[in-house]
């Protein structure tokens, strides 16, 4: 035999331990290091090939939903879990949809204050930095401060509010707006629209507030029809909404953007309150808004959406358990119908989904110590399932009911008790309760009725007994008509395991709210949040003093900022109850 002359293709040592000197033929076997260099070889021929005869590949957009659920701490969770056992039958380990996504918590102080409010807390969402209470997208210093809808927008993505307050209540408008207080609903609803420095800056707005765009403006401006002159698609009824079709649309079809869906001229009603053939689910309209979003010709990179929750809030303010527990469970369905809808669309973007709240409201405690004896270890959930109408509408009808019929004596009790009966299902008053009622919805006149108008009075109180008819047979506790300053739960979910693990990477532990904002910020490559702050400097953020005297309804003598917080707050409670 004769050993082959082929040369090799690459230098080996005939002495590796890797190689099988002789083969069976007597010739040598092809070296490991050839093998190697075929295989890179193939790989690079067939790597080019199909480089050059595969369609180019469009790179993954980037969906950032944000929600928050105003008002709900981790008391509503608790409540709001047991509720839906009870109500549905369900074994106790069966939880809500925003359990399987608990990540971490949340840490709420503002600049001022270790109670915060929701104008606060979402300015620390928008422009991740503190401010004070009242703050409407600005720096403590009063300077509008840049944000993330914003710095994403000039990047080239989609954005979206969906809310079921007014559009231009705290939360919304610190993403899209920039005011010194929470109370310039007018200023915030121009800037809405892109009535300043940086223009247009979102595309989809669904919510209520039609009030703050035309009917009750300081100035009467119709801002409705400015926003249809300028090219905007304006819905503003349930069959314009319907229309609509969940956003959903017909190749070759499109809806025009920016859209802007006014479904009340203020809140939304609460979920225990809503007519679906009038109002939307929060549900739907999310669908509905990222539909528009992701479908539209425009979205190249991806979208950002804030949806929220409002109403939790309020149910918070007005202590009504039945309120809560309603407004968390369709806040759970939309939170569920968002994470189906991010993960069908998972080829075409990756979705982050973070969910966190701005305060705790209400001070609840998922028990009540009713009697002076040894307190009993309970909360009855069946009391808030007997529940068909929340107390804010209860409040009302009555308000309504007794202006055009004034009812006394025993005509007016055969009233409360058959709408405590109908709309509580409380059938068993007493009658120190009953005592309680007529007191405060006993008017002298007709008279005294009509001139109180929508004000709150006197029916302020009513609200009061109203819920704790709930709440003691409930035996459900609360420590405030306010915020307390509870730490609040984060939620995250990711499209893909890439995605989750960087939300766990960044916000699981325990957080300042700030930090939120920071996240979101820091996701895509470009953002710079103050190259934002610095476009704006120059936008018209600070109240009309004519104004603000209209809105407090008194002249303003004393201009220190605290001073003029507390009447503001002061002011939007009132409105609450209103």
């Amino acid at each position: 035999m004769t050993k082959s002359n082929s040369p090799s293709l690459l230098p080996t040592s005939e002495n590796s331990p890797l190689l099988d000197q002789h083969s069976s033929n007597g010739k040598k076997k092809p070296s490991f290091k050839r093998y190697v260099f075929i295989l890179i070889l193939f790989s690079l021929i067939f790597g080019t090939t199909h480089t050059l005869f595969s369609p180019k590949q469009k790179p993954k957009k980037t969906n950032i939903i944000f929600f928050v659920t105003d008002g709900m701490g981790p008391a509503s969770l608790s409540l709001t879990r047991s509720f839906r056992q009870f109500k549905y039958d369900l074994p106790i380990n069966d939880t809500l949809v925003l359990d399987k996504h608990l990540i971490g918590s949340s840490r709420t102080m503002s600049s001022n204050s270790l109670v915060t409010d929701s104008a606060a807390g979402a300015t620390a969402f928008s422009c991740a930095a503190k401010s004070y209470n009242g703050a409407i997208g600005v720096f403590p210093d009063k300077k509008p401060c840049g944000t993330v809808l914003e710095a994403l927008k000039l990047q080239g993505f989609m954005t979206g509010l969906v809310v079921t307050t007014s559009i231009t209540d705290a939360t919304p408008a610190a993403f899209s707006a920039h005011t010194d207080y929470r109370s310039q609903q007018d200023l915030i609803a121009e800037h809405q629209l892109g009535q300043y420095s940086l223009g247009r800056m979102v595309d989809v707005m669904i919510g209520g507030g039609r009030c703050h765009y035309y009917g009750c403006r300081d100035d009467n401006r119709n801002l409705l029809q400015e926003a249809v002159d300028d090219g905007w698609t304006y819905v503003g009824n349930r069959t314009e909404f319907d229309k609509l079709n969940m956003g959903k649309i017909n190749e070759g079809e499109e809806i025009p953007l920016p859209l802007l869906a006014l479904m009340a001229d203020r809140d939304i009603p609460f979920e225990l309150d809503r007519d679906d053939s009038v109002h939307p689910s929060l549900a739907e309209s999310s669908i509905t808004a990222l539909n528009l979003l992701h479908s539209n010709p425009a979205n190249e990179k991806g979208l950002f959406i804030l949806i929220e929750g409002s109403r939790i809030d309020h149910g918070g303010h007005f202590n009504d358990p039945a309120a809560q527990v309603n407004e968390v469970l369709a806040f759970d369905e939309a939170f569920q119908a968002v994470k189906d809808w991010a993960d069908s669309v998972s080829d075409e973007a990756d979705t982050i989904m973070i969910s966190t709240s701005d305060h705790e409201t209400g001070g609840l405690s998922v028990a009540r110590q009713i009697h002076h004896s040894y307190p009993d270890y309970l909360w009855l959930p069946e009391v808030l399932n007997n529940v068909t109408h929340t107390a804010e509408y209860v409040n009302r009808k009555i308000k309504s009911d007794l202006r055009e019929s004034i009812l006394q004596g025993d005509d007016l009790k055969k009233y409360l008790v058959d709408e405590i009966s109908e709309n509580f299902g409380i059938s068993d008053l007493s009658t120190r309760e009953i005592d309680g009622l007529l007191k405060v919805t006993s008017p002298k006149t007709k008279e005294d009725f009509k001139a109180s108008g929508d004000a709150p009075l006197p029916m302020t109180s009513l609200m009061d007994h109203l819920v704790n008819l709930i709440n003691v047979r409930a035996q459900i506790g609360w420590s405030t008509h306010g915020h307390s300053a509870v730490d609040v739960n984060i939620y995250g979910h990711g499209s893909s395991p890439e995605v989750h693990n960087k939300i766990l990477g960044s916000l699981s532990g325990n957080h300042e709210n700030t930090e939120i904002g920071g996240f979101m910020a820091d996701i895509i490559d470009g953002v710079d949040l103050d190259e934002v702050t610095e476009l704006i400097k120059d936008t018209k953020h600070a109240p009309d003093l004519k104004q603000m005297e209209i809105f407090l309804g008194e002249e303003i003598v004393e201009t220190n900022d605290e001073t003029l917080l507390k009447k503001i707050e002061q002011k939007v409670w009132e409105n609450y109850v209103r």
